[in-house]
């Protein structure tokens, strides 16, 4: 045992993600003996195992227990938004409200029922897939819609490729999809009601948490950057390189 959660390990520190559906990640999920002993050894090392019912992969990140010893005291806390300037960290959030939470809605609402009118006996089925309810984002809607406060679009292709390199987002064609970290790395409990009531209100207030909106209202950057931590860095763990 000790030896697959050592490879568990490795392989997360070196492809960064792992699917939930890897043989070893469903064992880590399922298995509470063999999560036990991966936890321990992740903390042993400042770190913990990511994951959430809703997203496809899984990480490790700092656990916050370490944080303050790495990152400096609050009054001095280093930056820890992977290096994004504030248009950057802007366009994250914008990209997490319109790909995330509509994909949470339509996860948490998905008909959990068998069609079926002859089964007299309700059979609840698994939360769907992240890459069965994730739906992306135009860009071209985008820049017309965000350009003018983010930066415009060398400013914002810019972003969408560091975004695109760090996992947060993939790009096929004309379209932003979510990536393997969008999903892990932004906490939906802390974020949801900052978004949806605060830096975004306009976006949701139509519609809150309908399908995800091919137009939006335009958001201001730096609301936008706020909204994710009172000192203006990401509200998230760090990964490591």
């Amino acid at each position: 045992m000790n030896d697959d959660a050592q490879i568990l390990i490795a392989r997360l520190l070196t492809h960064q993600t792992l699917r939930r559906d890897d043989k070893m990640v469903k064992r880590a999920l399922s298995d509470d003996q063999f999560r036990a002993e991966v936890d321990k050894r992740l903390l042993e090392s400042g770190l913990k195992l990511l994951d959430n019912v809703y997203a496809d992969h899984v990480t490790v990140a700092l656990h916050r227990n370490v944080e303050p010893k790495i990152f400096g005291a609050k009054d001095i806390w280093q930056n820890n938004n992977f290096g994004l300037t504030r248009d950057g960290v802007a366009l994250l959030v914008v990209l997490w409200a319109q790909i995330i939470l509509p994909k949470r809605e339509r996860q948490e609402t998905h008909t959990t029922i068998d069609d079926d009118q002859n089964d007299m006996f309700e059979k609840e089925l698994s939360i769907p897939r992240a890459e069965d309810t994730s739906i992306g984002i135009s860009y071209t809607a985008l820049l017309s819609d965000f350009g003018d406060k983010l930066g415009k679009k060398t400013r914002m292709d810019m972003n969408l490729g560091v975004l695109s390199k760090l996992g947060f987002i993939e790009r096929r064609g004309d379209v932003i999809l979510e990536g393997p970290l969008l999903d892990l790395m932004m906490d939906t409990d802390v974020l949801k009601e900052r978004i949806i009531n605060g830096a975004l209100s306009e976006v949701f207030k139509r519609a809150p948490l309908a399908a995800a909106p091919r137009r939006v209202a335009p958001v201001d950057a730096d609301a936008a950057n706020d909204a994710l931590a009172p000192d203006g860095a990401l509200d998230v763990p760090d990964t490591p390189n």
